[in-house]
């Protein structure tokens, strides 16, 4: 069997978004927009990727006593990297996501996949798997921004294709309830019928 299917699992059968149901804060606040998704999806997938390598490499040697804060020591310390990488480089970007960057640390996303996937696998399957999960959870959130941003502003990555308002309602909280539900009924019917 191809490792692939690492990266396909986390991607459709594990979608921690629409199946697994995690990450719920990143998803409903910064999904206003396409590009906050895609940019909030790629920041976690890059966050994922290295905590599973590097979990995977440490975890023989960790006592079970202290396995959880020295993941998130992992995780903390990745996320922090992606901050200053942030600031310096797409400032613009950090600026939008602001505090949530930081809340990656605690996402249930990345420490459940440190938990219950690369302190048991190997490095070359723990990244394919963060691969996989973070691929999921950005496509996950860009799509819930593309359907939030189109029916509440006439757009989709800031082009503005429909003149006018749109429907306030789907840019505030209530519309982010409304889509992820429909998208998570639409996606499990899907894998229902597959």
């Amino acid at each position: 069997m191809s490792k692939w299917h690492f990266v396909t699992d986390g991607f459709v059968k594990n979608n921690p978004t629409f199946v697994l149901v995690l990450g719920m804060c990143p998803t409903l606040a910064t999904t206003t927009s396409a590009m906050n998704g895609l940019e909030m999806g790629l920041a976690t997938m890059f966050v994922l990727i290295l905590s599973n390598i590097v979990i995977s490499l440490i975890a023989p040697m960790v006592p079970d006593k202290v396995r959880i804060p020295v993941y998130i020591t992992v995780i903390a310390t990745f996320v922090t990297v992606l901050q200053l990488l942030m600031q310096a480089f797409t400032p613009a970007v950090y600026e939008t996501l602001g505090l949530f960057i930081p809340l990656i640390v605690v996402n249930c996303i990345v420490l459940g996949r440190a938990e219950g996937f690369a302190n048991k696998h190997n490095a070359g399957e723990s990244a394919l798997d963060g691969l996989g999960v973070g691929l999921g959870f950005t496509a996950s959130l860009t799509v819930i921004g593309i359907v939030r941003e189109i029916l509440g502003s006439g757009a989709v990555f800031g082009w503005k294709f429909i003149s006018g308002d749109g429907i306030l309602a789907f840019v505030m909280a209530p519309g982010a309830f409304l889509v992820l539900g429909f998208l998570m009924v639409l996606f499990n019917k899907y894998l229902a019928k597959k």
